[in-house]
């Protein structure tokens, strides 16, 4: 083999080294960001959860108090028919 070929396989390699460890690190940066992304995703949809609970028990709550309201109502009404 000539000088020339020699040389062109081994800058072959090194090039081809080189593509490879940049797609590897690429690929970790990549994934990093997508569990950093996907952490913050997670985060918000509990938050979200924990208030849609909330707003639920509030929601299940007000025809209890709008009945009592009624009733207090009632009686004011009774209480100033008397007086």
């Amino acid at each position: 083999m000539s000088d020339a070929i020699v040389v062109a396989l081994i800058t072959g390699g090194l090039s081809l080294a080189g593509v490879v460890v940049t797609c590897v690190a690429t690929s970790k940066k990549t994934e990093r960001t997508a569990a950093i992304a996907q952490a913050v995703t997670d985060t918000k949809i509990e938050e979200l959860t924990r208030e849609v609970r909330l707003h639920n028990g509030f929601a299940q709550r007000m025809p209890v108090v709008e009945e009592q309201i009624k009733v207090i109502n009632h009686r004011l009404a009774d209480l100033e028919r008397e007086v």
